[in-house]
């Protein structure tokens, strides 16, 4: 452990009052539950078997979680042994299977793997390296698992920086991320969002600030800062009260990420017919993957993809699954069910069981914003799925302004987008815009094709990454 790690775990463990003082560490906590609990209503009533929280505090989300998941083995671990004991207090009158240890949320190596559910509330903010820390903790959930996390935000504690800013002194308090970074430094594959709130504080006093901070362990300064000396401290305490009454500001971001319940992508466009189907053949047979199409639509006019697919690879029938809705009319799956007189229900949509280790290309019916149901979108049983995406996109003009508001789309819901393939002429204006504004990965660019069979598909599926290549950039 690093010499600021015992610094943090001495502050914590060291918090005798915590629990008077910590009036927004108890209430972000509930609120974290209940966010934790209404995702689970919305993956189907998922209750998680096993969950980890790293840095349980005296255990305030510990005691919402043992309730909410009365049947969970519930794993409790901090930094600091005194809040891992203290924790044990407040859950042992509960029941249940918890078991308790010392933990550095950065070096979870010790808890072992196969988690559901992975949490923490309000203590991300002491990570040295959130996006490594992150990327390790994905890699012990269970397939399909959830990470849910809170922790402070920029602008935090804007009232004590003010005083400091006001007297030409810098404020030793840390300085937090912002949403987007927040953003960026979830793990690449799976889904993640964040969202803020802003909680007000109304302490007594500005003296009662500073030890309120002091009683939660929170006011260990920054690396390279020197708290104030005292009459320093009492001439800004002075500032702090004079202001109309001392009130601090919590910006809080609440972070939800889910695992893939199995590896592969969602196939989507930025229109119908922009090669969809030929860009999932080509992945199914460059990855030697199974194929899904979920929603399948028009078969009426035109043959299904699912035989497309099986004619253009060659793959056992068993690698690819039956669509869970087959339509007649070439229409959106909302209208051909209407028109069918079939009213659909989305959450019977159901990504099938992995029957062997190799991924899955998911084909979505045209792009993002297609309507399945009245309440559900094509991007809804993206975000259910949690699959990374793959854009197939023209390469001719406009595609620019539709991809990025496809790549738009699918980041505003959390969605990871693991590439755009490209058809048609190359555009060098294209792949530009799309990796310069879009921010996303080219994986491709496939020439017009006067013949698509077999040998092409062969052919363009060799200019596509690995899959376990996705995330790495040249």
């Amino acid at each position: 452990m690093n010499p600021r790690k015992h610094q943090i775990a001495a502050r914590f463990g060291g918090a005798d009052s915590y629990d008077a003082a910590a009036r927004i560490q108890a209430s972000v906590a509930a609120r974290l539950a209940d966010r934790i609990r209404a995702a689970c209503d919305a993956a189907g009533g998922l209750a998680p078997a096993r969950i980890l929280e790293l840095g349980c505090g005296t255990g305030f989300l510990s005691a919402h979680l043992r309730r909410l998941f009365p049947d969970a083995i519930l794993t409790v671990t901090d930094l600091a042994p005194e809040m891992v004991e203290r924790a044990r207090a407040r859950l042992t009158p509960l029941g249940g299977d918890v078991r308790y240890a010392v933990v550095d949320a950065e070096d979870p190596a010790s808890v072992g793997t196969g988690f559901d559910l992975i949490c923490s509330s309000l203590s991300m903010q002491w990570f040295t390296d959130p996006a490594a820390t992150l990327d390790r903790l994905a890699a012990r959930l269970a397939p399909g698992g959830m990470m849910a996390l809170s922790t402070l935000c920029a602008g935090s504690f804007a009232e004590w920086r003010a005083v400091h800013r006001a007297a030409g002194l810098d404020c030793p308090v840390p300085s937090y991320p912002g949403l987007e970074q927040l953003q960026a430094d979830w793990p690449g594959a799976g889904v993640g969002s964040w969202r803020h709130e802003t909680l007000i504080d109304h302490p007594a006093s500005a003296l009662d600030f500073v030890r309120e901070l002091r009683q939660i362990g929170a006011s260990l300064p920054r690396d390279g800062a020197r708290p104030a000396g005292p009459g320093t401290m009492r001439r800004l305490l002075r500032d702090l009260d004079n202001r109309g009454g001392v009130t601090a500001t919590y910006e809080i971001g609440y972070g939800l990420f889910r695992t893939p319940s199995r590896r592969g992508v969602f196939v989507t466009g930025t229109d119908t017919e922009v090669g969809k189907t030929l860009a999932a053949a080509c992945l199914v047979q460059a990855w030697n993957a199974s194929y899904w199409k979920p929603l399948q639509t028009g078969i009426a006019e035109d043959t299904a993809d699912s035989v497309t697919i099986a004619a253009l690879c060659g793959v056992d029938p068993a690698r690819i699954a039956r669509p869970a809705v087959v339509l007649p009319a070439p229409l959106s799956p909302f209208d051909a069910a209407e028109q069918d007189g079939i009213t659909l229900d989305a959450a019977r949509i159901v990504l099938p069981p992995a029957r062997d280790a190799r991924p899955v290309v998911v084909e979505g019916a045209g792009g993002v914003m297609v309507p399945i149901t009245r309440d559900c979108m094509m991007i809804d049983l993206m975000v259910r799925f949690a699959l990374p995406v793959v854009v197939v996109a023209r390469s001719q003009l406009g595609t620019i302004n539709h991809t990025l508001l496809t790549l738009q789309a699918l980041r505003s819901r959390g969605l990871a987008v693991a590439g755009v393939i490209l058809n048609g002429q190359p555009s060098r204006e294209a792949r530009r815009a799309i990796t310069l504004f879009g921010g996303a990965r080219v994986l491709a660019e496939f020439p017009h094709l006067d013949q698509v069979g077999p040998e092409q598909v062969a052919n363009l599926a060799g200019l596509l990454p690995s899959y376990d290549d996705l995330w790495c950039y040249p």
